[in-house]
């Protein structure tokens, strides 16, 4: 067999060792470029490239934001004017509710007094028909003739008048 020294072994194997990753590295940056050289040729070739189309992507987002954001003051505004006439017709229905509670208040006012005069009234022609009803049939036929009588004095009295008033004029 051959014998090798240690110094010798140690001196081959860093040379090879250190010939590999040289070459590795070399390799990987060999595909590195090749591969950013590919996109950049693939942007040019084809007109595109992410940036731009994120750029345009952000712009319509955008804008259909400024969209949706103009809608909806437009529809708050809506909800507010609807919201306001609401509160007006509320408050009309509320006065007009007001004057009819007045009207009702009142008008019960009326019925309670117009009971009280018709009770009033009641009662009087209630004690009349008993003091008629307890006077003595003597005292019904009397009057009658009392009250021809002071009929029958008015009345002369008048033509009296009558008769004066024309012999004065004449």
């Amino acid at each position: 067999m051959i014998e090798v020294s240690s110094q010798e072994a140690k001196t081959g194997d860093v040379g090879r060792m250190s010939t590999q990753p040289i070459a590795l590295a070399a390799a990987a940056l060999v595909v590195l470029l090749l591969g950013a050289g590919g996109i950049g040729l693939w942007r040019a070739y084809t007109g595109t490239s992410p940036e731009a189309d994120r750029v345009v992507a952000a712009r319509q987002l955008q804008a259909k934001t400024a969209q949706t954001s103009e809608r909806l003051v437009e529809k708050t505004k809506d909800l507010e004017v609807t919201q306001q006439q609401s509160i007006d017709q509320l408050q009309v229905v509320q006065d007009q509710l007001q004057t009819v509670k007045r009207l009702l208040g009142a008008q019960q006012a009326d019925t309670k007094r117009l009971s009280e005069q018709v009770a009033a009234l009641t009662e009087a022609v209630d004690g009349l028909r008993q003091s008629f009803a307890s006077t003595p049939p003597a005292e019904a036929s009397a009057a009658p003739s009392v009250r021809n009588k002071a009929v029958r004095t008015r009345s002369h009295a008048t033509r009296n008048v009558h008769r004066r008033l024309t012999k004065s004029r004449g």
